[in-house]
């Protein structure tokens, strides 16, 4: 054993009882972290605005501060990006995450001094709360990689700007540079393609041990490695122990990666996002990420289906219930204040919190009243591929409202499978059973003649990344919506891609 993977293990049972100690204590942990943040900001000019020194509670908060999205915040975020200070939170910024909004257009999310610390220390949590569990730790020794946006940063006004992966990227400790892979050259190559291909260069011969990306990006690098070498992953990568990952539900690609790699591969899930790292999964056996109480977040809830109602009540952690899908709202040290981050939730345990993320509050088909959510379409699929043994590569759904020759309007479903040989109208039967089982209002609609059964459409091979490469979103942070309510992806697909 390495004196690397020695201190791992020590430091790891230290972090674990940290841990342990505020997730036993969820309720006054966030009380604390309330506190503190309407303290530190009472002086700022949100905080005056909003009469921060007359809140003492979660009540007065709600009374005081509304819930809003970006565009909302927007006048007070302008004003940070044009360089005024103690605007959301004392002094300026170090960092803007630089996002892409579907109606704000180009995001910056403010990180703070106080705020970024916490992107970090969330991540090294998780891998250290696998070691504390599993007593494995020989992983450190060998080389890993993020398959991440580029590290290059610009600066405005004084504030240095990039995307949140790439700002990380300069946060990697001494003691792992050295595991760190690809170079610094390869992660500023712009143009995804090319990236992947130097990255397969860089690491072909290496002994990689830990992997991390979006699943989709992460399946494009094993491809293109396996293309290279004719080699399983894990045969390629003897030592390849933890694949982590985030921003979308893994599971529909499981089956898939299983094949890619030969074996089976411990995994880590993820939460993090430009405005926080909210979440990350610490047990192996339990379902849900743990949610990051102690970590200059304040959490509030709306029920999803009551969001869209005006002044809906919004729940503090103590009255959340598991099973229930909540829209998440934060407040935080970079200054962001009931801030809608767009993601619903669902929990899966109260004891410790831990959650699953449900889909997008702007992410769902009710174009006949049926809601239907992400998290019902990816288990659908999921069901659908391990009742068929059909693996699947990437898919989206949409409503079509008005199909030819009289047919009555269905689901539209695209997928891109591994391999063609699929049996499409059995895959379609599981999903849409699944569906049916799931969500009764779907249900309603088949059983009342509104709705027939959905419909499967093969998207060839690499169409979902000609797609993401034709709108400028192939690759890093980008993630492919799993439904939608109108046809926009729909239509693109089926106009220049679908068979």
């Amino acid at each position: 054993m390495s004196i690397k993977s020695f201190g791992a293990k020590i430091f790891a049972k230290h972090i674990r009882k940290k841990i342990n100690q505020w997730a036993n204590n969820p309720i006054k942990t966030q009380e604390k972290v309330f506190n503190k943040l309407i303290l530190n900001a009472r002086n700022t000019a949100f905080g005056k605005d909003h009469d921060f020194h007359t809140i003492k509670t979660h009540e007065d908060f709600v009374k005081k501060v509304p819930i809003r999205d970006y565009e909302e915040l927007r006048p007070y975020v302008d004003r940070v990006v044009k360089g005024e200070s103690d605007v959301l939170w004392p002094g300026k910024p170090v960092y803007f995450a630089k996002t892409s909004g579907t109606t704000s257009g180009v995001k910056y999310i403010p990180l703070t001094s106080d705020s970024m610390p916490t992107h970090i220390q969330a991540a090294r949590n998780a891998i250290l709360c696998y070691v504390a569990e599993s007593g494995k730790a020989a992983f450190v020794d060998g080389k890993m990689i993020f398959l991440q946006g580029s590290p290059e940063l610009v600066e405005k006004n004084g504030i240095n700007l990039g995307r949140l992966s790439g700002i990380v990227a300069h946060y990697v400790p001494k003691y792992l540079q050295k595991n760190r892979l690809p170079s610094w050259e390869t992660n500023c190559i712009d143009d995804w393609e090319t990236k992947v291909d130097a990255i397969v260069e860089e690491t072909v011969d290496e002994n990689m041990t830990i992997i991390s990306g979006i699943p989709p990006w992460v399946q494009m690098y094993f491809e293109k490695l396996k293309q290279k070498t004719g080699k399983p992953i894990g045969e390629l990568f003897k030592n390849f122990e933890l694949f982590i990952y985030g921003g979308v539900n893994y599971e529909p690609y499981k089956a898939t990666f299983e094949n890619l790699i030969g074996r089976k591969v411990a995994s880590i899930e993820l939460y993090p996002a430009s405005e926080g790292f909210f979440a990350f999964q610490d047990k192996q056996n339990e379902k849900g990420m743990l949610l990051q109480l102690d970590s200059g977040m304040f959490y509030e809830f709306v029920k999803a289906d009551e969001f869209f109602e005006g002044n809906p009540r919004r729940l503090t952690i103590k009255e959340v219930e598991i099973g229930v899908n909540y829209v998440m709202l934060i407040s935080s040290n970079a200054g962001l204040w009931s801030y809608n981050i767009g993601d619903t939730v669902m929990f899966t345990s109260t004891s410790p919190y831990r959650l699953v993320v449900s889909g997008r509050i702007k992410h769902f088909i009710s174009a006949f009243g049926e809601h239907v959510i992400g998290k019902e379409v990816e288990q659908a699929i999921q069901e659908a591929a391990e009742a068929t043994g059909i693996m699947i590569k990437e898919f989206t759904v949409a409503p079509q409202i008005n199909p030819d020759d009289s047919e009555l309007p269905y689901h539209e479903w695209f997928v891109e499978f591994q391999e063609n040989s699929a049996d499409i109208k059995e895959f379609a039967i599981h999903i849409d059973n699944s569906l049916r089982k799931q969500n009764t209002y779907y249900d309603d609609l088949i059983v009342g003649n509104l709705l027939t059964t959905l419909k499967v459409r093969t998207v060839p091979k690499d169409g979902f990344n000609t797609y993401m490469k034709s709108i400028g979103k192939l690759g890093g942070q980008n993630k492919l919506p799993r439904l939608s309510n109108d046809r926009k992806i729909a239509d693109s697909l089926t106009i220049s891609i679908v068979k």
